[in-house]
């Protein structure tokens, strides 16, 4: 790794220092004037001209053979997708939900990767990986983005955007990662998380973000955005649902939890006051939303007892209450050392203000406060009903006292003491975790798609782009359809027997050559999918490669129709990329497409050996036009009527289909295709003029391997 413990350590206890957020980022300012500048000069001249050399990683294999995806939309041969968290803070900062989040979910077998909010100033695209366990199941991420903007305070421009993108291509290619789930917890990684090939964005709102004053308007408006094109939002408490359900009906409502085993057990040591005091005890952010006047209420109701306060203050309240002499400052202390003080307490006090954010707040300290059995007394919040009498709630300063007073004078029953810790060991993180991952890999909300083949012979073509689609596509609500145009190979015997094999499969039979626009129109016709694919059988998919299409329709409702990148066409789809054999197309191939995550780019016309339209573009478009009969332009003249209707047709970066190409034409003569040639185009003409052959654009690339330079439409 570049960066080694030292500098992690030194960024840990800079974090950590109970300092008001204006010097942290005056400290903050400085290191990056001085000695950030001095080091990132050194690192950006050193590393000038090289390129990242990715780590080594030695589980993918034994993750993906080991483990068995169970609700992600695929059968047994597939492992559980990773998930990628997209991190609000660094790892080592402060034990809070994300952390609990990403070890549960490795202890599951999941493969996590945790982006740290700490970028690294780099020009290049790259990564620096942090194991975080022994199994390598989980792994700290920290991204290059050239100046290492601070995620908190604007929102990514489109060159941080794009080089962002491409660093986590490389995490990508090193990792081996095919399904990916993306946890989101800051607005800032919106337009990055989104664009994940094969990917499911799930936004973890763990706050009112606009309760927090140094919220960006920017930031805001990314955050709509990720209620927008989340495929789902969690929400952690009742009162922050309803908030965001202005925004999404995608939703589901997780609270926090607590680590029961690490606040149940007895430590080997017990804080005890010097002055045999009883113990009032805080532990948590002394922040905005801390109650400094409750705090000195209580104070000066129990001048006997000691009031101990553990936790970063940002808002200098030692100023205010270390003045009195039985008010304690601990500052922070480590998450192992917590429970230490926690069996220490008399009385455990929630003594936030009244405000949006607190409104908002499930606070993950009760669940570890009654994990330790421990008596809880706290201001009147929504998410302390779900607690019922286990937590003493006040609404005023005299009630709150009152609560205190009646823990301190009355004995507690063991029976209360037992009630405590049962109800929070059934509010562990693996609880949580179990409910996110229920939600998270079901595959309910999945548009179903439909693939229509056309053949006509090829039955080797045809058999190897079939078992592609079952191999490669993983995909659950996929139904493959095949029309056979009356083929004399053993296609027919073969595709009868394959149908009968799995219920998403299904073939029509022609008693003769229709024609691969008639042909694709029986199979569109009998297609139930939210989006339709026409897909050629001299054709071999990529993982993923549905879903990823299915995103881009998701994040543009102006897409009308979209193609892949390919190895042999005649237009702009077709990209420079060298392999021998299968084996070698899907590394050359994924790597090419982790490089090129989330791009796009128009196309004049679209090829149609593979295209993916929505059901609501086909409505409106009509089926194929079936006077170009055995086929040549009938994609051109689709793809003028879909201009017509003002939607965009596009090619994807990041998906790759093989390409044969022309199988079907080779089966005719020289003067038979050139007469099907002419006369498509003039039916074509007929309609919209000169016909314009397809090029390469800036590409440079030769000539694809067909005796016609840029031939239209497919054949039967």
């Amino acid at each position: 790794m570049i960066e080694g413990g030292l500098i992690r350590r030194s960024r840990t206890a800079y974090h950590r220092l109970p300092l008001p957020p204006s010097i942290k980022y005056f400290l903050r300012w400085v290191y990056r004037q001085l000695p950030g500048k001095l080091y990132r000069d050194i690192r950006n001249i050193a590393s000038r001209g090289t390129e990242l050399r990715s780590p080594s990683i030695t589980s993918t294999e034994t993750h993906r053979t080991k483990l068995r995806r169970t609700r992600f939309g695929a059968d047994d041969r597939d492992a559980a997708p990773d998930y990628i968290i997209w991190g609000v803070i660094d790892w080592h900062f402060r034990h809070q939900r994300p952390q609990q989040l990403a070890l549960e979910l490795a202890a599951s077998g999941r493969r996590v990767f945790y982006i740290s909010s700490s970028l690294i100033d780099d020009k290049r695209a790259g990564f620096d990986p942090e194991p975080l366990d022994p199994g390598e199941h989980l792994f700290q991420i920290r991204l290059y983005a050239e100046g290492a903007p601070v995620i908190y305070s604007q929102a990514p421009g489109n060159e941080t955007v794009s080089q962002l993108r491409m660093s986590i291509g490389e995490m990508l290619e090193w990792s081996d990662s095919r399904q990916v789930i993306c946890l989101v917890h800051h607005p800032f990684w919106h337009a990055i998380a989104s664009v994940l090939p094969d990917s499911r964005v799930i936004y973890d709102c763990m706050d009112h973000h606009a309760g927090f004053g140094n919220t960006a308007p920017e930031l805001m408006s990314l955050e709509h955005a990720l209620f927008r094109d989340s495929d789902m939002t969690v929400t952690t408490s009742e009162w922050l649902n309803q908030i965001v359900a202005e925004h999404t009906q995608r939703r589901v409502l997780i609270r926090n939890a607590g680590d029961f085993k690490h606040f149940s057990r007895t430590p080997a040591t017990i804080y005890r006051d010097r002055q045999q005091r009883r113990v009032i005890g805080y532990y948590g952010a002394i922040a905005e939303w801390f109650d400094q006047d409750l705090v000195e209420a209580v104070a000066a109701r129990f001048p006997e007892c000691c009031i101990l306060l553990i936790g970063a203050d940002t808002v200098n309240a030692q100023a205010r209450l270390g003045r009195l002499p039985n008010v304690e400052f601990l500052g922070e202390v480590s998450y192992a050392a917590l429970p230490h003080y926690l069996h220490g307490f008399d009385a455990c006090l929630l003594p936030f203000r009244i405000i949006p954010l607190t409104l908002a707040t499930n606070p993950v300290k009760v669940y570890e406060y009654l994990g330790a059995g421990k008596p809880v007394i706290s201001v009147d919040l929504p998410e302390m009903e779900q607690f019922g009498e286990r937590v003493r709630v006040a609404a005023t300063t005299d009630k709150f006292l009152s609560a205190i007073a009646d823990v301190l004078h009355n004995p507690e029953s063991a029976d209360a003491v037992r009630d405590r810790r049962e109800f929070a060991r059934g509010q562990t993180w693996r609880h949580r975790v179990d409910t996110l991952i229920r939600n998270a890999e079901s595959i309910a909300g999945d548009p179903p798609v439909s693939v229509v083949v056309v053949t006509f012979n090829n039955l080797v073509f045809t058999r190897a782009c079939l078992a592609s689609l079952d191999e490669h596509s993983h995909y659950s609500r996929l139904e493959i359809i095949v029309v056979d145009n009356a083929s004399t190979d053993g296609t027919g015997e073969f595709l009868a027997e394959w149908a009968e094999a799995a219920a998403h499969r299904k073939v029509l039979f022609n008693t003769i050559n229709r024609g691969f626009a008639a042909a694709s129109n029986q199979g569109l016709a009998a297609a139930n999918g939210a989006y339709l694919v026409l897909l050629n059988n001299d054709t071999y998919v990529t993982p993923g490669w549905v879903g990823t299409l299915v995103k881009h329709f998701c994040r543009d409702r102006h897409l009308g129709l979209i193609s892949p990148v390919t190895n042999n066409i005649g237009n702009e789809a077709r990209i420079s990329i060298v392999y021998t054999n299968m084996e070698e197309m899907l590394q050359a191939s994924a790597q090419y497409t982790r490089r090129h995550i989330g791009q796009t780019f128009p196309l004049s016309t679209a090829a149609f050996f593979c295209v993916m339209i929505s059901r609501e573009a086909y409505v409106r478009t009509g089926p194929l036009d079936e006077s170009f009969g055995r086929g040549f332009f009938e994609d051109d003249d689709y793809c003028r009527r879909l201009e017509q209707l003002k939607l965009r047709i596009a090619c994807a970066r990041d998906v790759f289909i093989h390409h044969h190409l022309s199988a079907s034409f080779e089966k005719l003569g020289e003067r038979e295709r050139q007469a099907l040639f002419d006369r498509n185009k003039s039916i074509y003409e007929a309609k919209w003029g000169k016909w314009i052959p397809h090029d390469y654009g800036q590409s440079g690339l030769p000539e694809p391997l067909i005796s016609e330079k840029n031939i239209p439409g497919g054949i039967s």
